[in-house]
Formats: C-alpha cells, sequence, structure tokens
C-alpha cells in the first residue's frame, strides 16, 4: 500500500518556519509566521486568558466529552458578538463549535459539496495559503479571481465585481471579513454594499472567514461589511477563529455559523454538520472554548480582554505607519490604508531571498509581513537591509 505514495510538497509558510529555527543568527527576524508578538518578540497568553484559566483549573469537575455541538454557551457568545446585529434571525443559525477556524473551513466546505455538488467557489487572489487547499480536498470546483492591484495597494473593486457577475446563481464568494490576509487591504463600506446587492440580485452565496476580529479597527467595525451583507442575504456560511483575537493558537477554538433561509432548514443543516463532524473529528476540544467562555460571560474579565486587544491592535498599527514612511530610498505610503496584521511588500522573490540570506529576514514568498513580528527594536535593521535588497 505505501509503496503508491509519493513525497508531497511541504507548505510554503511550514517550510519557512522551519528554516527561520534552525538559523543560528541571533539577530534573525520573523515576519512569516501570521501570529502576534509583542514588543518582546514572545506571543503571549493574555491576562484575561490566564484568570479564566485559573477558574476552569479551580472549578471544571470533569473532562468528558462536549458532544457533536461543542459548548452551547461559548457558541451562542460568539454569536452574540460576531453577528449581535442579526439577532433576529438566530433561528435560522446552524451552528456548531470546530477545531480552530480551519476545521471551520472545511466543514463548510464538506457541506457546500454535500448540498450543491457543482457548486463552485469563488476565492479572490491573494489569499490565505490554506485556503484552496481545503476548499479542494473537500471536492469543490474553485474560481479565482484577481483581489488586490498591487501597483496601487488597493482592491482591485473592478475584477471583484466581474467575479460576482460572471458567478451563478447557488455559487459561493468566499469573503474575508476584516484583516485581509495576505495583503492588509480591505473592502470599505461602499463596496460591502456593492456587494451585498450583488449577492441578492445574483443567487449568490457569501462565505466568511473571520480570523483576525479586532485586529483591524477594533470588534465592532471590524464587522461593518459582514452586518451589510448578513442582513439582506437569504443563506451565508461564517468561519470563526479565536486564535489571533485571543490569542488561543494552539487551542484549536473555532466555530461554524450556517444562516439559512428558515428555521427548518437550520434543523436539517444542522444534523448534516453533525454527520460531517462526527467522521472527521468527532467531538471539538474543550479548554479553549471554555475560556473564550468564561471571558465573554464575566464583565471583568471581557473589559480586560478587550483592552488587551486594543493594546495589540495599537501596535499593529504603530509599526504599519512607521513602515509607511517609507525606507528612505522607496515609497510604502500605501501601507498606511491597510488593516490588521500584514501587508504586502513589492518585492521580488529574488529580493525576498537575498533578505534571508544576507539579513537573516524571513517573509512569505508573495511579499506578505506579518506586521506584528517587527519589534522596535529590530525596526532599524529591517529599513536598512530593505534599501539594501531594493537598491
Amino acid at each position: 500500500m505505501f509503496e503508491k505514495l509519493f513525497m508531497t510538497p511541504q507548505d510554503p509558510l511550514l517550510k519557512l518556519i522551519n528554516e527561520f529555527n534552525t538559523d543560528k543568527r541571533t539577530d534573525k527576524i520573523d515576519l512569516g509566521v501570521g501570529v502576534y508578538r509583542n514588543q518582546k518578540g514572545v506571543t503571549p497568553v493574555m491576562n484575561a486568558v490566564k484568570s479564566a484559566e485559573s477558574q476552569l483549573i479551580k472549578n471544571q469537575d470533569s473532562k468528558s466529552y462536549l458532544g457533536l455541538a461543542g459548548d452551547m454557551e461559548y457558541l451562542d457568545l460568539m454569536g452574540h458578538l460576531v453577528f449581535g446585529g442579526i439577532r433576529p434571525k438566530k433561528s435560522r443559525f446552524a451552528y456548531l463549535q470546530t477545531p480552530g477556524g480551519s476545521a471551520a473551513l472545511r466543514l463548510a466546505g464538506d457541506i457546500i459539496k454535500r448540498s450543491t455538488p457543482y457548486t463552485r467557489v469563488w476565492v479572490g487572489l491573494p489569499c490565505w495559503t490554506n485556503h484552496i487547499p481545503i476548499f479542494s480536498a473537500a471536492g469543490l470546483k474553485i474560481e479565482t479571481f484577481n483581489y488586490y492591484d498591487r501597483e496601487n495597494g488597493h482592491v482591485d473593486f473592478e475584477s471583484v465585481m466581474m467575479a460576482t457577475t460572471n458567478a451563478q446563481a447557488g455559487d459561493v464568494i468566499l469573503l474575508q471579513a476584516c484583516g485581509h490576509n495576505p495583503t492588509g487591504v480591505d473592502l470599505n463600506l461602499e463596496q460591502w454594499k456593492c456587494i451585498a446587492q450583488q449577492c441578492v440580485e445574483r443567487g449568490l452565496i457569501p462565505f466568511f472567514d473571520l480570523a483576525y476580529h479586532g485586529l483591524a479597527d477594533g470588534l465592532e467595525t471590524d464587522l461593518s461589511g459582514l452586518n451589510i451583507v448578513m442582513d439582506i442575504v437569504p443563506e451565508a456560511l461564517a468561519a470563526v477563529s479565536c486564535s489571533k483575537n485571543f490569542g488561543l493558537y494552539r487551542e484549536r477554538t473555532g466555530a461554524l455559523y450556517v444562516m439559512t433561509p428558515s428555521s427548518k432548514k437550520a434543523e436539517v443543516s444542522l444534523t448534516n454538520l453533525f454527520e460531517l463532524a462526527r467522521t472527521s473529528y468527532s467531538m471539538p476540544p474543550d479548554h479553549g472554548a471554555a475560556i473564550v467562555r468564561l471571558i465573554l460571560r464575566d464583565a471583568e474579565l471581557r473589559q480586560d480582554w478587550e483592552a488587551e486587544l486594543a493594546e495589540m491592535r495599537n501596535q499593529i498599527q504603530l509599526t504599519r505607519m512607521q513602515l509607511a514612511q517609507g525606507t528612505g530610498k522607496h515609497n510604502l505610503s500605501f501601507i498606511k490604508d491597510g488593516k490588521g496584521m500584514f501587508t504586502m511588500l513589492p518585492i521580488t522573490a529574488e529580493q525576498i531571498a537575498r533578505l534571508r540570506k544576507d539579513h537573516a529576514i524571513y517573509m512569505a514568498a508573495n511579499g506578505r509581513i506579518n506586521l506584528a513580528g517587527l519589534p522596535q527594536s529590530k525596526f532599524d535593521k529591517f529599513i536598512s537591509a530593505l534599501d539594501a535588497v531594493l537598491a
């Protein structure tokens, strides 16, 4: 059996992490992996998370299975956090806890494939490196369009609208709600309204990936586009992740919410989601969801969490504004208009390789950098290195 297997290519970002970890240079900079780091270069455990974990250690009396749906209070609290503006439609939602946002994306892909096998999923490029592999693994047909005008550093909205025009009724369009990965360039409110109208008129199903909620403009503002669209469409999907905004990366804490046209269809959809989950990962993990539940239901913990999230967001924005001032030789002003953790540098693969080889600076092959990976102590080194390779 195993003789028929062949080597598969390693994920580029995972390969980059391995190369960074084995680099012996002490002044190296990792701008590739998409995690938040503080000024000490550490991905911290948030204070509210530590407090919630202390409560769990003291009061939790069982490690039994959660059940297929997961932690229901966590799901309700997250649902209120994300979809508070459309709560009257709650009966039309089917939802369950998932092992991180990635499992939510895959489970969504599976139910799309089961319900409408020939549906196409439209994905704007560039996208998160795992979007297309996940949907392809679910057996879905992928259509791509250009999302980003790299030359001018803004959304290629003409191409976005062309995609919604070319899509057929029942097709799914993937939309990153905020903090676009990898570009850091989000849709504005007028553009969201246009997309919402197209979804209604052409019968398209919006599928939101909400991985960076709270790290772009703030908890409420980051949901503006999502609310505009979901307020008027009959059907939608949303994959939610707590990795970034709660710092729960390794706890794999996520959820999938599916909005259907009626409560009856929501009930039917949930039974299918349960069956798909059962044959995939079966039961979701408890720890991360329990932490989020305790934080969101406790006023003091929630206040602490929101304050620390704001600090994280402000640090990222400060780095963005500083980098937008340019290297002295090159104009990077477009970066100031971006949102969230990421931006894309106007840089070639050869220049990226030189940064890695000559300056111990690691970034994705498409020029995406994680702004939260650049501490103030290494900012001057980074600017000097950019000047050197862009000369």
